[in-house]
């Protein structure tokens, strides 16, 4: 993966000042419930940088990352976890995965939303629109992953994965999740919580915690502003006396790499591989989606990635297609591969949602 500068000099400086990334868990109400709070400032800058969006595919992108650094928190040694919204909204579709050790990677599947006119809110709903919110998870005890599935009902990523929880795994949740940004259109906080409640939890106790986290302050404010993590905890859920039990990492990483995509070139069709290098134009480029990344292929290490998968060939080995290992996704491109542009600026208004689907959006930019 390629890491891509931020060419901000005074977004550096901010983001200098400010707290590393990184999660709290912690218990309230004696144990009846447990949770997740992720601080994701450096994360969303990062991913901003290397997918170059603007500010609403920020906002929407950045929602989905804190929300899988908070579903990281929850995955065992080894485990990986994939949250996918196939959607008919102008955003086309979100897919973002993390894993044990908190790296959290993904794209829109429409990187550059074109917009007639500025949006009058930002409300996420008519840019995801309908559609399908799945997870998946990869234990590395079972034999083969599991998916659950639920309707996109709001088109808020806070609201649609607190319904997954309630529906798909019968798991009372509460989700806040927030990007802010300032009157210039940089992200300079970023974060996310979420509440679960532990079987046989009051109904008391878990409207409480569903009014208590709808109703906290921006956690992109207060991110941006200095706030440790442990202090939101404290001044916010008092009532409920939090108890950190551990901290984890959150990062932005993908695993993608030049080695891993000439594998996959090497077991394109003949016909596919005679195409690219009768017309080309090389070098031949590949782009990662979810980095971003781009793999130049001059001519001669092609030609070398095909002669060696007719040397397999002639040898009888099983040259099936299929994707790098690692679950990496990406495109080859016969030509200039080049990013989305920024669009209209504005501001995010944080999301939160509750197992009943209630959710306020109350801020705007700082």
């Amino acid at each position: 993966m390629e890491t891509r500068d931020i060419d901000d000099s005074d977004l550096l400086h901010h983001l200098d000042s400010i707290a590393a990334d990184g999660a709290e868990l912690f218990l309230l109400a004696g144990g009846k419930l447990r949770g997740a709070l992720v601080h994701s400032t450096h994360l969303v800058n990062q991913m901003r940088a290397n997918h170059e969006l603007g500010v609403l595919e920020t906002l929407i992108l950045g929602h989905a990352y804190a929300a899988a650094g908070l579903l990281s928190t929850q995955l065992k040694d080894g485990g990986r976890l994939a949250m996918t919204i196939e959607c008919s909204g102008p955003v086309g579709g979100i897919s973002v995965e993390t894993n044990f050790l908190g790296q959290v990677r993904g794209y829109l599947k429409n990187p550059h939303i074109e917009l007639d006119k500025p949006p009058e809110s930002f409300d996420t709903g008519p840019f995801i629109g309908a559609g399908i919110l799945s997870i998946t998870r990869f234990p590395t005890t079972a034999t083969h992953p599991y998916t659950g599935q639920v309707l996109v009902e709001y088109g808020s990523i806070a609201k649609d994965l607190a319904n997954y929880f309630h529906t798909s795994e019968q798991t009372p949740t509460a989700i806040n999740l927030s990007v802010q940004f300032d009157q210039n259109g940089r992200a300079i906080g970023a974060g996310g919580i979420m509440v679960q409640g532990m079987a046989g939890t009051d109904p008391e106790t878990l409207e409480g915690a569903d009014r208590a986290i709808a109703d906290l302050p921006s956690l992109g404010k207060q991110f941006a502003d200095g706030a440790p993590g442990p202090a939101i905890l404290k001044d916010h859920l008092s009532d409920f006396e939090p108890d950190i039990i551990g901290t984890r990492n959150v990062e932005f990483h993908c695993s993608c790499n030049k080695e891993r995509f000439a594998r996959f070139l090497s077991q394109l069709p003949a016909d596919e591989s005679a195409s690219i290098l009768r017309e080309g134009p090389f070098p031949l480029r590949t782009t990662c989606h979810n980095c971003n990344t781009t793999y130049e292929f001059p001519r001669e290490e092609i030609q070398q990635l095909f002669a060696e998968r007719t040397d397999l060939d002639e040898g009888g080995a099983d040259r099936a297609a299929e994707q790098p290992e690692g679950g990496d996704s990406g495109t080859a491109d016969h030509g200039e591969s080049g990013g989305p542009g920024p669009s209209t600026p504005g501001s995010d208004t944080p999301q939160s949602g509750s197992a009943d689907g209630n959710g306020t959006e109350p801020d705007g930019p700082s």
